[in-house]
C-alpha cells in the first residue's frame, strides 16, 4: 500500500550535507533558471516575486524548503506539504503539479518544505528503529516553530497562513491548523486520512509506513489510543477546528481523465490509487459527518471521478485558490 504517489523508480536522493550552525546557506536550484538563496538578509518585506531554494536551520539538521516570493511582496503564505513518499530534494508540488504557475501572478508566498519521508509532518516520540532512522522527527516543531522564525526575516507573516496537503499531508495540514490557531487561517485536506482512528486505519499505515521507508509506526505516537494518536486524529480533534476556512476534497477512486494505463505497472498503479482513494473517501465523509454534527462549515469538493494520484491533487488547488487568496487576502 502506498498514500500520497506512485512509487518512483531508482530514485537518486540528495544528502543535503549542509552545517546546522549556519542561518541559511544557497542551495543550488532545482528548476533550471531559477534564483539562488544566499545568507537570508533581515528585511521587513518579502521579496517580490522570484523562486528560491533555501536551507533552514532545525532540530533535525538543516531542513531544505522550496520558496516561490509573493508576486508583489505581501507576507501571506501558503505552506505545501507532500505525501508519505515525500522526497529528500524536491517537494512535489513543484514538479508534479503546476502550483507556481497558478499562484505566480498572486500576493501569496508558496512555501514547500522537502523531506518528512512518512511523519505526518509531526513531532514523533522516537526515532524509527526498522531503518535506523538518526534523528527523531520533529516536522511539528520546524513548520510552527523555526521554519515561521527564518520566514519572518524575509518579511512573511507568522500569522497570515494558509497550509494544504495531500493524502498523509492532508492529514497534517489539519492537524497543524487545529493546534496553531496562531499562524493558520486556512487549511485543506486533499485526499486525507481524517478518521485515522478507525478500525483499520492504524494497520493500514503501518504498512504503508513499511513500504515507504520502512518507518515504524509505533515511534510516531506510540500504542492505539495514546493521547498522541487521538491528538493527530481530525475526527476526534475536529472542535477545534471551528472557525478556520476549510477546503476538504476526495474524490470517488473510479478512473477520471487522468487515468490511461497502457503498461502492466500502469494498470497496477492506477488500482493501488483507487483503492487509497476510496478509503480516503470513506474517512473524509465520515469527517464530514462529525463537521456536520458540529455544526462548523466547510468547503467540500467529491469529484465522481480520480484516482489518488497528482492530476487530480493539482486540480483540487486550483479550485481552493479563490477561496485561499480571499481568506490570506492575498489578490
Amino acid at each position: 500500500m502506498r498514500i500520497g504517489r506512485p512509487r518512483f523508480q531508482n530514485l537518486k536522493r540528495r544528502l543535503l550535507g549542509l552545517s546546522a550552525a549556519a542561518l541559511v546557506l544557497p542551495v543550488t536550484a532545482g528548476i533550471a533558471g531559477t534564483a539562488v538563496a544566499g545568507a537570508a538578509p533581515v528585511t521587513h518585506r518579502a521579496p517580490s516575486g522570484g523562486y528560491e531554494e533555501v536551507s533552514v536551520p532545525s532540530s533535525m539538521g538543516p531542513i531544505k524548503v522550496q520558496i516561490q516570493w509573493a508576486k508583489r511582496g505581501g507576507g501571506a503564505a501558503l505552506y505545501l506539504l507532500d505525501g508519505l513518499r515525500a522526497r529528500d530534494d524536491r517537494n512535489a508540488w513543484s514538479f508534479e503539479t503546476n502550483a507556481l504557475d497558478q499562484f505566480a501572478n498572486d500576493n501569496l508566498t508558496l512555501v514547500m518544505p522537502v523531506g518528512g519521508e512518512s511523519s505526518f509532518y509531526s513531532d514523533w516520540i522516537a526515532s524509527s528503529n526498522f531503518n535506523g532512522q538518526d534523528t527523531t522527527y520533529k516536522w511539528e516543531t520546524f513548520l510552527t516553530q523555526e521554519l515561521p522564525d527564518y520566514l519572518e526575516t524575509r518579511g512573511v507573516s507568522r500569522t497570515n497562513n494558509g497550509v494544504l496537503g495531500l493524502s498523509m499531508g492532508g492529514s497534517a495540514a489539519l492537524t497543524l491548523a487545529a493546534y496553531h490557531r496562531d499562524q493558520f487561517k486556512f487549511a485543506s485536506s486533499l485526499s486525507g486520512y481524517l478518521n485515522i482512528s478507525a478500525p483499520g486505519m492504524r494497520e493500514a499505515i503501518r504498512v504503508a509506513m513499511l513500504d515507504a521507508g520502512r518507518f515504524n509506526v509505533d515511534a510516531m505516537w506510540g500504542p492505539p489510543w495514546s493521547k498522541a494518536w487521538l491528538r493527530n486524529d481530525p475526527f476526534v480533534f475536529a472542535p477545534k477546528l471551528e472557525g478556520l476556512s476549510l477546503y476538504i476534497s476526495a474524490a470517488s477512486g473510479l478512473p477520471g481523465e487522468f487515468d490511461k494505463p497502457q503498461k502492466p505497472i500502469d494498470y497496477y498503479n492506477t488500482a493501488n490509487g483507487m483503492g487509497l482513494e476510496a478509503i480516503s473517501l470513506v474517512n473524509t465523509r465520515a469527517f464530514q459527518a462529525r463537521m456536520a454534527a458540529l455544526k462548523i462549515p466547510a468547503t467540500y469538493s467529491f469529484p465522481s471521478n480520480g484516482t489518488h494520484s497528482w492530476p487530480y491533487w493539482s486540480g483540487e488547488l486550483f479550485k481552493a485558490r479563490t477561496q485561499i487568496l480571499d481568506t490570506l487576502n492575498a489578490w
